[in-house]
């Protein structure tokens, strides 16, 4: 593949990509969502987090993979979902802990 050809696509997929975000925002705007649809995107943000976490632990090279600060972030990161029920707090304290023991460490 040229690197014209390469770069074709990717503008390509890119137009594709926001102008289908784009639309949907620019179409809903006005327009309440429906409570069933409003219940699901609750969701959204502990189930990317799940995503992300699990891929940590299985991607790559696996759970041997694994470094001990990163399973410390991770379990802060769980421990402050658990106490506070917040996407955000959960996020901050698994970051802050991640952050610390790497400068520790």
């Amino acid at each position: 593949m040229t690197t014209a050809a390469a770069l074709s696509a990717v503008l390509v997929v890119g137009l594709i990509t926001y102008s289908s975000r784009a639309g949907l925002i620019l179409f809903l705007a006005e327009r309440p969502l429906p409570s069933a649809l409003v219940r699901a995107l609750r969701y959204v943000g502990p189930a990317v987090l799940s995503a992300l976490t699990v891929n940590l632990l299985a991607g790559g090279e696996g759970p041997s993979g694994v470094e001990v600060v990163e399973i410390a972030a991770v379990s802060a990161g769980i421990i402050a979902a658990v106490l506070t029920r917040n996407l955000i707090a959960s996020l901050t304290a698994g970051m802050v802990t991640l952050w610390l023991l790497l400068l520790l460490l």
